[in-house]
């Protein structure tokens, strides 16, 4: 992890870095500049060239850097990127719970928990940022974008390991609901368990032959024709967990664009949320010992009989 900025944030947004190689001994490095480097670095040679020209480029000491000095090795260099175009997500993030430590929403379909890829200003974490005036609020887990509910966000530095601790030590207690194809041949409850790999580049996680890292107790709640609802109670956050656990079992979640089979969905179609909801998290808070819990306000939307969603 790099140290701290010294840039500030801009619109809720940390600044970007890349550093520079190190020097191997005795070899002449191939950029002669600074510039050079970032040039190549960086795809878009033009807002390259103009933020060179505009001192956007900085090193760890918050100098503007031009372009025309000699190339350093194992250098930090910030910026800021240019955001670019992407949809607007038209749905609301609930404040379920805020104090001085954590701030717990429920997310909505559709909204990334941080910054990735072509979702950046439409996050969790930057739109609270901004709203909540919280520069270092960071989430202490990850909901899938297309998952809703419960989502927990440190609201300092310093709190963040205690509570994100919590969720990778598995001292949380987590319910998730999901409405599937039911099954009357399988037998519920049920623990999954099994090994889960997501490879770079792949879209889908796995279930591969190997030693079991995630592990599910699945519930069944009710059953309404060939629907039901399922109560998943993961112990461990694999990738895609309880999504790639309820495929194998031929249960794929309605609205799943990814299993069993990737389906093309334009980024700014919403008309068929996931239904998957992060539904209940408790946890023994990690500073003060008192106990936590909080429930998603979000509900499974059934269809009805025309095809169309009914909560």
């Amino acid at each position: 992890m790099p140290p701290r900025s010294p840039l500030p944030q801009r619109n809720g947004l940390d600044a970007a870095w890349v550093r520079t190689p190190d020097r191997e001994p005795g070899v002449t490095p191939r950029w002669a500049t600074m510039g050079e480097f970032l040039r190549e670095r960086l795809p878009d040679a033009a807002p390259v060239a103009s933020m060179l020209a505009t001192g956007e480029f900085v090193d760890q000491s918050g100098r503007p850097i031009a372009g025309e000095e000699p190339y350093r090795p194992h250098t930090l260099v910030w910026f800021h990127r240019e955001s670019a175009a992407e949809p607007s997500v038209p749905f609301e993030v609930r404040i379920l719970h805020a104090d001085e430590r954590i701030v717990v929403v429920d997310k909505p379909h559709f909204l990334a928990t941080t910054p990735r890829g072509v979702h950046v200003r439409e996050t969790v974490l930057v739109r609270l940022r901004e709203a909540l005036g919280l520069p270092e609020l960071a989430p202490a887990h990850r909901l899938d974008r297309l998952t809703a509910g419960v989502l927990v966000l440190t609201t300092r530095r310093e709190f963040r390991a205690a509570y994100s601790g919590l969720f990778q030590s598995q001292g949380v207690r987590k319910t998730y609901r999901a409405l599937a194809r039911f099954d009357p041949s399988l037998a519920f409850p049920r623990r999954e368990l099994g090994r889960i790999e997501k490879r770079r580049g792949h879209l889908q996680a796995a279930l591969v032959d190997g030693e079991s890292n995630a592990e599910t107790l699945i519930e069944l709640d009710e059953v309404r024709g060939d629907l039901a609802c399922y109560r998943l109670m993961p112990a461990t956050g694999k990738t895609h967990q309880l999504r790639v656990q309820l495929a194998a079992l031929g249960l794929p979640i309605l609205g799943d664009p990814l299993y069993p089979d990737v389906r093309e969905v334009a980024a700014d179609d919403f008309r068929h949320p996931l239904q998957l909801i992060a539904h209940r998290l408790a946890f023994t808070d990690p500073i003060d010992g008192t106990e936590r819990e909080f429930t998603s306000q979000f509900a499974l939307e059934w269809p009805d009989a025309t095809g169309s969603g009914s909560r």
